[in-house]
């Protein structure tokens, strides 16, 4: 596996390359695209880090892997190449920026034109296998994005991270809510608990007004909100 990463985040990750779970990692990486079809194409495996270097990162929301389906996952977590129908946590997602924002529902299911404004669309796993979702859960992809998380929260301030579902929930150990802002909740294609909610992890979605509440964090420190959606950046 080639890294071929943007230069900011080759300098900040450059000790992770050289370690020996990344290695194994890359390994991994070539048997399976080698001897399967797997996704994103290999060559947008890097894709979110490409188009949001690492000083323009504003926001991160991660997800869990890419979609499993060709034609779809194109390296940034939840942004679906696929045109229409768009997948369930997708619409979920665009209902709660039209509920929050009061705008119509997005039309485009392709979120590179927010990892330009600096969200970072980070799955933990970055790779899968066709139509099995989470077949590279032990390739060692969490350990690598986990040290990006470390990166972003030691070296960056002011951050508003997205954790949505019980996985991401657990990256909050490795963020220091003292200096950047973390929200939580389900994962956006998760049902409602049965049992009632338990924890923020269980809670929102609909209703989630994440975004909003990203938006006003940014402008309260001087930085350019999100555009989500068409006019969303000018609430405040």
């Amino acid at each position: 596996m080639n890294v071929e990463i943007e230069s900011s985040w080759k300098e900040q990750l450059a000790g992770e390359f050289e370690k020996d779970y990344f290695k194994e990692l890359c390994d991994n990486v070539d048997r399976a695209y080698k001897d399967n079809q797997c996704f994103p194409p290999i060559n947008l495996l890097f894709n979110a880090f490409n188009l949001c270097p690492f000083h323009n990162v504003k926001v991160v929301i991660i997800g869990q892997d890419p979609y499993p389906r060709e034609g779809q996952a194109h390296g940034l977590s939840f942004s679906f190449d696929g045109g229409k129908p768009f997948p369930r946590s997708l619409n979920t997602i665009f209902k709660a920026i039209s509920d929050d924002f009061k705008t119509p529902l997005p039309t485009n299911g392709k979120l590179t034109r927010w990892a330009e404004q600096g969200v970072l669309l980070l799955n933990s796993i970055l790779t899968v296998q066709e139509k099995k979702p989470a077949s590279h859960r032990k390739f060692g992809w969490e350990c690598f994005t986990d040290a990006v998380i470390e990166r972003l929260n030691d070296e960056r301030e002011g951050l508003v991270f997205m954790l949505w579902g019980v996985k991401a929930c657990k990256k909050a150990s490795l963020i220091d809510a003292d200096k950047h802002l973390v929200l939580e909740a389900r994962h956006p294609a998760a049902r409602p608990p049965k049992g009632g909610y338990t924890s923020t992890c269980d809670g929102h979605w609909p209703g989630c007004t994440h975004f909003s509440q990203a938006n006003e964090w940014l402008f309260n420190r001087g930085n350019l909100p999100i555009e989500w959606q068409k006019s969303t950046q000018f609430r405040y």
